[in-house]
């Protein structure tokens, strides 16, 4: 009798192993499919950045948007380019570990200082950031480009408390003042290429370098007829380095 329960065991200890391989090898897909899935979405980061660089215009009128700043003599001796500096921020999820797909925005001013009257451009903005980046090791080197919306903001103000500026009204008359707050609302695309440079699994430095093209139409009596189809100035190469922080690898 108990030969016989042996034998009956052996008779049936293949079919015991034939069934647990079937029902590893159900479970295996479904984890493989687990993990393909999950590769699709391989970190996130975010972080500030600061930036320096330099912006310019073929002409002083488009610098401060504004078609009466006086006599020709006047207006040819006025700034149409300077340096610009400001700050910002960045969210981004990083996708089949090779595309970072997320949003930004900045603040910058262009201060003119040689005027010596406080007069400035700022401009701030904001879009949705895509770029296609390659593993090197620590390095991630990316290329890519935002698009989005924001504004200009032109403070003129004059060397003589008196005024230059004077503008035409419909009885010919001249009305002269001190400054004039020109706000310009335009949309963007900015291309840009950089570098990531791994600190750890964590936190990395990014280095950047874009060159912003605003586009738009002019809101104000003021300001020069900018269609639609022209680019907006002052514009120019930024330079950017911040810190990123997050899960920055697989």
């Amino acid at each position: 009798m108990r030969k016989a329960w042996i034998i009956a065991a052996l008779a049936l200890l293949p079919l015991g192993l034939t069934a647990q391989e079937q029902e590893a090898a159900d479970v295996q897909p479904v984890k493989e499919k687990k993990e393909s899935h999950s590769a699709v979405f391989t970190g996130f980061s975010g972080g500030m950045m600061l930036h320096g660089g330099y912006l310019f215009a073929d002409d002083p009128t488009k610098v401060f948007s504004n078609t009466g700043l006086g006599s020709y003599d006047y207006v040819k001796g006025l700034p149409k380019s300077g340096f610009c500096y400001g700050l910002g921020g960045a969210l981004r999820a990083h996708l089949i570990n090779h595309i970072h797909l997320g949003a930004e925005g900045f603040v910058s001013t262009m201060p003119l200082t040689s005027m010596g009257t406080g007069s400035n451009v700022r401009t701030g903005w904001g879009g949705v950031l895509c770029d296609v980046y390659g593993n090197w090791g620590k390095v991630r080197p990316m290329i890519g480009l935002t698009v989005g919306g924001g504004s200009m903001k032109r403070l003129y103000v004059p060397a003589d408390s008196t005024g230059y500026v004077a503008v035409g009204t419909a009885e010919n008359d001249s009305v002269h003042y001190n400054s004039s707050y020109v706000k310009t609302p335009f949309f963007f695309m900015d291309p840009y290429v950089g570098l990531e440079i791994g600190l750890n699994n964590h936190m990395a430095i990014l280095i950047r370098i874009d060159y912003m093209l605003p586009f738009g139409t002019a809101k104000s009596k003021l300001t020069e007829n900018v269609k639609w189809s022209n680019f907006m100035t002052p514009s120019g190469p930024r330079l950017y380095i911040g810190i990123m922080f997050g899960k920055l690898s697989r």
